[in-house]
């Protein structure tokens, strides 16, 4: 890769407060006042498109303890009972929501989310997938995935998870560092990744991925160093490398974050800028704005063939029309419609109690909504913006704000597009926010900043 020098001066240039766009437009916009007969007219309309294939999420929010750094909506319990009367709730939700699909329709990608979808035992594991294989079906040539805490993981589990057909996992890393693990409250010796990555691999799974996060707390780059050269030396297929938001105003148990050595924004960017170079180097292509993929796996070849996509699970290579959410928190993205849970565990609850579909907010996307929706995504995941998405006036005028950066040199416009620069890969959700028409009603956080 192009090795491209970022000063003080332009971090502090373009450390503007925006979003990271994992949905367009962006949630805070969402309407409150979208409810159960908005979703069931979402469900009606991906019932009208029977051979499009589905995305499914559940969020499984358990956690034994909550870690002082997470952002996640999570619950933390040591009661099997707890686990297992949310289980009956999603087996109401899925009892509201699948025939509205129009029968049982093919599952293209499944993930488990959380929380800890480990932390659920073998009898609560295996009854979750019977529920969803009755409800849909499930593609186990598809993408088949769930994430893990390598903490309470074990080769039973990673035996289970195959004989299932899950045949991707992530594993939640974060930091090696003793002092930083200390600072986030989670302590986790890396011979337990280690032992949990072996197993995974000896177990076949077709890819095994790791998550890293930067910018937390004692995380120098000699520390920074030291993790990622053991994570490189295990070879995963795929890394996902999270910035640190330190936001306990919000997430009260960020409160118990040791803050006295958290970076400054030009040191945490800084760390991500050696994760670049020494991924790139060991074989890795940068994919979109912080995932790594070996250069053979099918990530890295969409991204260079410009057909990499990005949903509410992440980056994939292959999208589904439609995709449902279930569990607590969750949010499906379909046939133009955004529809999220309640993010209230109890709320959720007695709303399937009551028979009703637990929908606190939602939105129907207008045809420019779409549009924008449509090129940010192609920007964020290919680095390009073709001319041709430009379909009308008030696009255009978008168009040529972005086209703008080519004075600082963050894209170079060509006849028939805008492609984005080395160095303003780094600045990408910058040129994204010239084309959202929502931008004044969005709270958004400074790009760089130890909150990003």
């Amino acid at each position: 890769m192009n090795r491209v020098r970022v000063t003080p001066e332009q971090i502090d240039h373009y450390n503007k407060p925006g979003p990271r766009y994992t949905s367009y437009p962006t949630v805070p916009v969402w309407d409150q006042t979208f409810g159960e007969a908005d979703y069931r007219e979402a469900l009606a309309a991906v019932a009208t498109q029977p051979d499009d294939g589905l995305s499914v999420y559940v969020h499984l929010p358990f956690c034994a303890e909550r870690c002082a750094y997470c952002g996640c909506n999570a619950t933390v319990t040591r009661h099997p009972h707890v686990v297992d009367a949310y289980l009956d709730r999603v087996e109401r939700e899925l009892a509201l929501v699948a025939p509205q699909l129009g029968g049982r329709r093919q599952v293209v990608q499944l993930h488990w989310g959380g929380g800890t979808p480990n932390f659920l035992n073998e009898a609560q594991t295996r009854r979750l997938m019977a529920m969803l294989d009755e409800a849909f079906l499930i593609d186990r040539n598809g993408e088949v995935s769930l994430e893990m805490d390598p903490r309470i993981g074990s080769r039973a589990q990673v035996e289970l998870y195959r004989e299932l057909g899950f045949n991707r996992v992530s594993l939640g890393v974060q930091d090696i560092d003793a002092q930083v693990q200390v600072a986030i409250g989670r302590i986790q010796p890396f011979s337990q990744t280690e032992g949990l990555y072996e197993a995974c691999r000896e177990l076949g799974f077709a890819s095994v991925n790791v998550d890293l996060v930067y910018g937390l707390p004692y995380q120098t780059a000699t520390v920074f160093g030291r993790t990622l050269d053991a994570i490189i030396g295990l070879r995963p297929d795929r890394l996902a490398c999270f910035s640190y938001a330190h936001l306990p105003q919000s997430r009260s148990n960020q409160k118990q974050v040791d803050t006295n050595g958290l970076p400054e924004p030009y040191a945490k960017f800084g760390l991500f800028q050696m994760a670049i170079e020494r991924l790139t180097d060991a074989g890795y292509d940068w994919v979109g704005m912080d995932h790594f993929a070996l250069e053979a796996d099918e990530m890295a070849v969409a991204a260079r063939e410009l057909r990499l996509h990005r949903n509410f699970m992440g980056y994939t290579t292959r999208p589904a029309m439609h995709m449902v959410a279930f569990g607590v928190s969750s949010i499906g993205d379909m046939a133009g419609y955004y529809v999220q849970n309640d993010v209230g565990l109890g709320r959720y609850q007695k709303s399937l109690d009551a028979g009703k579909l637990p929908v606190v907010r939602g939105m129907k996307l207008t045809e420019d909504d779409q549009r924008r929706r449509a090129a940010i995504t192609h920007l964020m995941c290919n680095l390009e913006l073709p001319f041709a998405m430009a379909a009308d006036d008030a696009m255009h005028a978008s168009f040529l704000r972005v086209a703008r950066y080519a004075d600082e040199g963050l894209v170079i416009v060509h006849p028939d597009r805008l492609v984005v620069t080395p160095l303003g890969r780094y600045f990408v959700r910058n040129l994204c926010m010239e084309l959202d028409a929502h931008l004044s009603q969005t709270a958004g956080r400074p790009i760089f900043s130890k909150t990003v």
